[in-house]
């Protein structure tokens, strides 16, 4: 039951590494950083599944450690998201000319 249920979850994350390698790779240059940025700021959903797994009743010390680095990396992750995002929008204002 247990192998079984590995196996899917490594076919799911090989499937998925393969839509996602076949999407980067199809999207223009100049669209990159604005779907980076979207896709960073999509990770306060892991941020909130972090939370719930760090949080999660019982003395599973393991999933605490596990779910405190996942808020870490995904709380680096919306910043990152956001600075870049900030960045972005800045290149399109117009600067002052005296």
């Amino acid at each position: 039951m247990m192998e079984g249920s590995i196996l899917i979850n490594i076919y799911i994350f090989v499937l998925a590494v393969f839509v996602g390698f076949e999407l980067i790779s199809k999207v223009p240059v100049i669209l990159h950083t604005p779907l980076m940025s979207g896709a960073n700021a999509i990770s306060g959903i892991t941020l909130v599944g972090a939370l719930v797994a760090a949080g999660s009743d019982g003395d599973a010390r393991l999933t605490t450690v596990i779910g405190m680095m996942a808020v870490i990396f995904a709380t680096i992750n919306v910043v990152g998201g956001y600075m870049v995002t900030d960045r972005m929008l800045r290149m399109f204002k117009k600067g002052r000319q005296g």
